[in-house]
């Protein structure tokens, strides 16, 4: 009977303790890629065509002090340098690609993956050595102290305010631009209405000239019969 429970509650012990090593071990990064057809942060749809849309998003990071690396119709690529402690480093970069949903219409779609690097100051001393005939070679401590900044990380900025307020901060340069295509074509209008105006107002100089084949007036001397 003793056996048994020993027997038992070794068996419990092992069942927890394969429960508890499981629950510790995390899971692979790769599984955690979830793939969903559901609408995705990193995804944002606009009322403009695609090169509309990528040069209001080449705005949107100039404006906040990016650097725009490349620039293309339905691309556009900026990095930001940031520098939080004397000792450290930090790089956004930001890529964006712009697709028209249909050719045919005002609507594309924009994609948005901003990563950010991570450098931390290295330090490294090396020695020097001095050739000495009796001695040998000795290695003294009266080297120099490189410093370098090495790469410490690297991610994936996760979903957020960040994507957020980027989409909004492109919103608004297209909404500028289409207030200002808005104001181009009111004025243009304007301006060919008055131009046809004054175009009706003014005579022509065919006014003044007869049809060819019209009759000309004669001069009531012209007409006066002869004396005779």
């Amino acid at each position: 009977m003793h056996t048994q429970s020993r027997v038992f509650s070794a068996a419990v012990v092992l069942a927890l303790a394969s429960a508890l090593s499981a629950c510790s071990t995390p899971k692979p990064l790769y599984q955690q890629e979830q793939f969903d057809s559901a609408d995705s942060p990193y995804v944002h749809k606009f009322d403009a065509k695609a090169d509309v849309a990528c040069e209001a998003a080449r705005r949107a990071l100039l404006s906040q002090g990016y650097i725009a690396s490349s620039a293309r119709s339905d691309s556009v690529d900026g990095s930001k340098n940031f520098q939080p402690t004397a000792d450290s480093h930090a790089v956004i970069e930001v890529h964006v690609v712009c697709t028209a949903d249909d050719p045919s219409s005002n609507h594309s779609t924009a994609y948005v993956n901003a990563v950010q690097d991570r450098y931390a100051l290295k330090k490294s001393n090396t020695s020097a050595s001095v050739g000495l005939s009796v001695f040998g070679s000795l290695s003294l401590p009266i080297g120099s102290s490189d410093d370098s900044m090495v790469k410490v990380a690297s991610e994936t900025i996760p979903a957020g305010v960040f994507y957020q307020r980027y989409f909004a901060l492109v919103d608004h340069y297209l909404k500028v631009r289409a207030v200002r295509t808005d104001t181009v074509a009111t004025t243009a209008a304007a301006t060919q209405a008055r131009a046809a105006q004054e175009s009706q107002a003014l005579p022509s100089i065919n006014d003044a000239i007869p049809p060819i084949g019209a009759s000309q007036p004669v001069a009531e001397q012209d007409k006066a019969p002869d004396a005779k």
